[in-house]
């Protein structure tokens, strides 16, 4: 067993806001520069719909992530773009890139702003700002398609980008266009940054060696030094969050923003969330397991399989080999105050994005909950009950199809998105009781799997939380580790599951610089 460290998260999509300060702090932070006008390393998507770039879940369009290697003997799971020989082969080719119109259109524009200060005020018409392109200057340029085009559900009707969503892939034909119809339409928020995976395909596809995990804490990064601008990268990761600097020639990403972290502050995205959805806590994992459970045959077992290799924090076995392989005390006891292990792993909440991917991500969302028929037969009135006043509600009658969830956080498996909504809504109903019935029920509670004290740390740290709950940072203290010559930079490129001596790269501890972290110069 090789235990390794990681940085989760965890997104409640309950309470995300579509506000997009998010994406601001990170855009104004790390990707206000030329040649990065198009990144954007943080984001929030209006479901359902195309998403930025567009159709980027389609990896039959775009041939990302993992696939299931079912040759005889096989133990480890195959890139779905092409093997290693082929990729090497068409080094100069790749097919399969985004290409600027599944972002931009024409490219990202800006607004003529000065038009509405410069010209001379006219009493026929209100002063116009046109839109002009960031990259060539052009004015009056035609918007076809930007980040978040279907805002709020603008453009999600079956006319517009709702047909493109590979999410309806499970439904027919017939259901996917009833859902898009006007008075049946719904819309959810879909906040996305880099899931800084277990098995990141970007790692994976670079034959540079230029894409690594960090030792110490997982975070994925692009070394730029030895970054050669190949995209295989960018055409790697199925979440299409490695992008490329058309000024700097190299490739970029979310650094979960590593230098906040190592002075214990969270990422800037994290800072800045109005709706507190964010939590960030570290898990510790088995590396050994990882390629078994990437190539796991029914991708509806990867959600369960994938928690398997989550290690219990609070298991004696896991903390003295733990500590035997190097592993601070320090992370050890940030573990047990994880976040992101509770909804994870305890709690069975949170759920990884497109599993079927098979990266094994460490971003984790809970599944929204939304309107449920409130007309009701008897007298009780409860908000969360139908069919006659039943103790849960009938998921049936959620606007957001249970369906459309399970393609986007089950691998297409029903059974832990409705585990995982009804555990919140028995918690609500739990809750209600006490504060408005004056009574407590635990039996709610049972029927769903949960204790009273799971419960009521579950209600504290969705709804309650302080900002020290919400975000467990362990501090490094690689001075006291046995495993420091070893830390920053761990595997990468075409040796994804060795150590790094074997990809030809020295590991070693780098003084923080601007190169180092993946940020163009």
């Amino acid at each position: 067993m090789r235990i390794k460290q990681q940085m989760g998260i965890t997104f409640n999509l309950d309470k995300c806001l579509g506000c997009q300060t998010c994406t601001i702090a990170c855009k104004n932070v790390w990707t206000n520069r030329e040649g990065a006008e198009y990144m954007f390393w943080n984001n929030v998507e209006t479901k359902p719909g195309a998403g930025y770039p567009k159709e980027w879940e389609n990896q039959n369009k775009y041939r990302g992530g993992w696939k299931q290697n079912s040759e005889p003997g096989a133990d480890a799971p195959k890139l779905n773009q092409a093997s290693k020989f082929w990729e090497m082969i068409s080094l100069f080719y790749n097919p399969v890139l985004p290409q600027m119109d599944d972002y931009y259109g024409k490219g990202p524009f800006t607004f003529t702003y000065e038009d509405l200060h410069s010209e001379e005020p006219t009493k026929y018409s209100q002063p116009v700002a046109r839109p002009k392109s960031q990259i060539t200057g052009e004015e009056d340029i035609e918007l076809t398609y930007g980040v978040n085009w279907e805002d709020n559900g603008a453009g999600t009707h079956e006319e517009g980008t709702g047909k493109l969503d590979y999410n309806f892939s499970d439904m027919s034909d017939e259901a996917r266009k009833a859902l898009l119809k006007f008075e049946n339409s719904f819309m959810m928020y879909l906040p996305r940054i880099c899931n800084h995976c277990l098995n990141p395909a970007c790692v994976g596809s670079c034959p540079s060696g230029a894409n690594y995990k960090r030792e110490e804490d997982g975070v994925v990064l692009i070394d730029q030094d030895r970054c050669r601008g190949w995209r295989y990268c960018v055409s790697g990761c199925p979440y299409k969050k490695t992008y490329y600097n058309w000024r700097t020639g190299k490739s970029e990403k979310c650094i979960l923003c590593f230098p906040r972290i190592e002075t214990g502050q969270p990422p800037m995205c994290f800072q800045a969330c109005v709706g507190r959805i964010r939590y960030l806590g570290p898990l510790l994992y088995d590396l050994d397991r990882v390629a078994e459970v990437a190539n796991t045959k029914d991708e509806k077992q990867l959600v369960e399989k994938h928690r398997e290799i989550i290690l219990n924090p609070f298991d004696p076995e896991v903390i003295a080999e733990a500590k035997k392989q190097g592993i601070s005390d320090q992370w050890l006891d940030a573990c047990r105050r994880s976040p992101v292990y509770k909804m994870f792993v305890e709690w069975e909440i949170a759920l990884p994005l497109h599993p079927e991917f098979r990266t094994l991500p460490s971003l984790f969302y809970i599944p929204p909950e939304s309107p449920v028929a409130t007309a009701l037969p008897n007298d009780r009135g409860t908000l969360d009950m139908v069919d006659g006043g039943t103790v849960l509600p009938n998921l049936k009658e959620f606007r957001i199809p249970i369906e459309y969830l399970a393609r986007l956080l089950g691998g297409g498996n029903t059974e832990v998105v409705e585990r995982s909504l009804l555990r919140q809504l028995a918690l609500r109903e739990f809750r209600r009781q006490e504060r408005v019935e004056g009574r407590t029920d635990t039996s709610i509670l049972e029927a769903v799997g949960l204790t009273e004290s799971q419960a009521r740390h579950m209600h504290r740290l969705l709804s309650l939380a302080h900002f020290h709950e919400r975000f467990v940072i362990a501090t490094a203290r690689s001075e006291d580790t046995d495993n420091a010559p070893y830390l920053e930079r761990g595997f990468t490129g075409f040796d994804l599951m060795s150590p790094s001596e074997g990809t030809g790269g020295q590991s070693r501890r780098t003084e923080f610089h601007g190169k180092k972290m993946g940020v163009g110069s």
